[in-house]
């Protein structure tokens, strides 16, 4: 429906017209019933909702401010969740609430920043401009106002690196698959399952184009990428004078693979920075403010304080050279994993050679590690605390509400006068959605009390208040949600077969609940039903997913002892219940499209404009979730995940390998060659991975009758 005939035809100004184009797509039964007004342009967001007749008003300084307003009615009178998933519906009551007296808020720090290099590659690769448009309303409705934005962006690197001489084959390899390229983008790995076709760096060229044009629309400012320094090695035999390295090995890849980094001292470092910002800004625009990773997960060249601190200073001399009202955005997770390295002579270093005012830094994992407490407040530069959440799109319950709200209180108040902002770094967009929402309300002056706001998540995943579903909340808030997640997370389920412990460090299946507790919250939110909302649902597959497959851990070790004891009866016993609870999990978890690997691989496969090219991105999705890169690497299983279609055609089958050999050698009585059995299970893996088969989507089913009947049959 038209904005005009909604507001009879008055004169609005670009920030109502954003405001209205959210309503429309997220609640557009009730735009006719809703006003947006102006307040004051003034430097502070805020939001005012006030009831005028049947109308509703939400005032904003900006459009930003007036989608958090509208999405705190959505949350607090609705008793509505919106999804960040363009295919989750949002269900509000078929009569529009009312607010009574007037509410007012304001955020209470400047930046909220949104999203991590990897989230392009584990969850965002093969999206559509619909999957786009929810997300970008997604972060209006949650007050996000500096997202990172990567896409199509090797479309500019193209025509940087063909002026400068190298050929289109050469480009061509240089580029990773799309699934990779987050890794690629951030100088750790280059050629690995290259041959990007020109069609798809024209779609994303134009994907970028709409991406940036809504962000900015709703008062956002997208982080474009520049130059750190990333080069293709052939540029080294056009340029033999020039000061390239070979980076630092990566994630267990091969040398063939490594990245090369052009010294920023060279004369040739500001030519390149220069091409690229032109030719980008030409594209897409600029809002000033740039990603720079140069280090990260790799070594420096040198580890000489004054080197780090030269490179930092040439870095962003290049890119002011360029825009003068540049700012860098650098992420300091390098800080973190690599401490040991990044001492503080050279951190201080490296950070002192970039102007105070003109570096921002993002505090990427504070519900771990705080390195703002560590170094001095970052000696003076602005930072964001960010919440990390997530790793590789690990379908585990992790968080830990009652921490993240401490540690915010706490930065809020002893952070320092540096301290200039609220955000999350989440490696994909995960199964613990509640978690990033805290995260961003705590940016607003309403800071509730953890247990009134999970009352209140409850009542919005229901729909309405219940007793019982509120303290089923709170059980989980205060029993399971007290961990946070961490590198290398994954049920036993989804973790390579071994008869002790699992196979590898990315699928660490520990958890420090009672998983009978967790039971017992399954059947209680059950009980609470029935629910016409989508989030009922989710949780009801989410819960009841982790429960069985923490499960799948007492059933492995029975087996495993069975083994040892040479006891045949038992071991084929537990075989069997092992693959059928792989079998119940997979129908589980097919009630709900947020688990569902056949989404995935046709998302892949849609994304080709060819037969060839769907198949070569199906290759891609595939082993970015499986093996990760080649069949002895070590992130195999890093970005393992819970989903039907996945756990079916690829966990199971491997355990089942696993286990029919373990009772075949019980059966013929000689000792089980586990080592041997791995071994072809690896040569399984990597035919799965590079298969360019797509998976079938499978059809609804009832989520509450299916997790009705797991239950009774796994609860005696």
């Amino acid at each position: 429906m038209a904005i005009c005939m909604l507001v009879s035809c008055r004169s609005l100004t670009a920030d109502q017209e954003a405001a209205y184009g959210i309503a429309e797509r997220i609640v557009p039964d009730y735009v006719r019933n809703i006003r947006f007004e102006m307040l004051d342009k003034d430097d502070k967001d805020r939001f005012e909702l006030e009831q005028d007749g049947n109308m509703l008003v939400i005032r904003g300084n900006n459009a930003n401010s007036m989608a958090v307003g509208l999405n705190h009615f959505l949350k607090y009178w609705c008793l509505s969740d919106v999804s960040w998933f363009a295919d989750d519906p949002v269900v509000v009551p078929d009569r529009m609430p009312r607010v009574e007296g007037k509410v007012s808020e304001s955020a209470v720090v400047d930046n909220r920043f949104f999203l991590n290099y990897c989230t392009f590659g584990y969850t965002m690769v093969w999206w559509e401009w619909k999957d786009w448009e929810r997300l970008i309303d997604w972060m209006a409705l949650n007050g996000i106002n500096l997202p990172l934005a990567t896409t199509g962006q090797e479309a500019v690197w193209k025509k940087v690196w063909l002026e400068l001489g190298l050929t289109d084959s050469q480009i061509s390899s240089y580029f990773t698959g799309p699934a990779h390229l987050p890794w690629h983008r951030m100088l750790n790995l280059d050629y690995w399952q290259s041959g990007i076709p020109q069609t798809w760096l024209d779609s994303q060229v134009e994907l970028q184009k709409k991406i940036i044009a809504r962000e900015r629309s709703l008062n956002m400012r997208p982080v474009l990428p520049a130059f750190a320094g990333h080069v293709p090695a052939e540029l080294a035999e056009l340029y033999p004078d020039a000061k390239i390295s070979t980076m630092s090995p990566w994630g267990g890849f091969e040398d063939k693979y490594r990245s090369h980094y052009l010294d920023p001292g060279d004369s040739l470092f500001n030519k390149i920075q220069r091409l690229f910002i032109e030719e980008q800004t030409r594209l897409f625009g600029t809002d000033h403010i740039y990603g720079i990773d140069p280090f990260n997960e790799v070594q420096p060249p040198s580890w000489e304080p004054e080197f780090l601190a030269d490179a930092a200073g040439m870095i962003y001399g290049s890119v002011a050279d360029v825009d003068k009202d540049a700012v860098w955005l650098q992420m300091t997770w390098m800080f973190y994993i690599d401490r040991a390295l990044w001492t503080d002579e050279r951190i201080e270093a490296y950070l002192g050679a970039v102007p105070e005012d003109r570096m921002i830094l993002l505090d990427y994992y504070c519900e771990n590690t705080e390195v703002w407490s560590q170094t001095s407040s970052y000696y003076g530069r602005p930072y964001i605390w960010c919440y990390l959440g997530n790793f590789g799109g690990n379908t585990m319950l992790a968080g830990d509400i009652e921490e993240v709200s401490e540690r915010i209180r706490r930065v809020m108040k002893d952070g320092g006068s540096n301290f200039c902002g609220i955000g999350s770094t989440l490696e994909a967009l995960d199964v613990n959605p509640f978690m990033y929402e805290y995260v961003f309300e705590s940016a607003w002056t309403g800071m509730a009390e953890t247990d009134d706001w999970i009352c209140a998540l409850a009542d919005r995943y229901l729909g309405r208040e219940d007793d019982l579903y509120r303290e089923t909340w709170k059980l989980l808030a205060d029993s399971v949600y007290t961990a946070p997640a961490h590198l290398g997370q994954g049920p036993l389920t989804n973790a390579r077969p071994s008869l002790e412990g699992h196979s590898n460090w990315t699928t660490d299946p520990s958890f420090s609940y009672s998983n009978g507790l967790l039971f017992d919250v399954w059947r209680k939110m059950l009980d609470a039903g029935p629910s016409d909302r989508d989030g009922y649902e989710f949780w009801i597959v989410n819960v009841g997913r982790q429960a069985l497959s923490n499960l799948f851990m007492d059933y492995r070790d029975e087996f495993s002892a069975a083994v040892r004891c040479r006891d045949l009866d038992g071991a084929a016993e537990m075989r069997d219940k092992m693959l059928g609870l792989l079998a119940d999990i997979d129908e589980l978890v097919s009630c709900h499209p947020t688990f569902s690997f056949g989404r995935w691989t046709k998302a892949a496969s849609m994304a080709g404009t060819t037969p060839e090219e769907s198949a070569y991105f199906v290759r891609n999705a595939r082993t970015l979730l499986t093996t990760w890169g080649d069949r002895d690497q070590s992130l195999n299983d890093y970005a393992n995940r819970t989903w039907s279609g996945l756990v079916s055609g690829y966990y199971a089958k491997r355990w089942k390998m696993f286990l029919d050999a373990a009772v075949g050698s019980l059966e013929s009585s000689v000792l089980f060659d586990e080592e041997a059995t791995v071994e072809k299970i690896k040569d399984f893996e990597k035919e799965f991975a590079t298969s360019s088969a797509t998976v079938s989507v499978p059809e609804d089913a009832d989520a509450v009758d299916v997790a009705e009947r797991l239950y009774e049959k796994y609860v005696k």
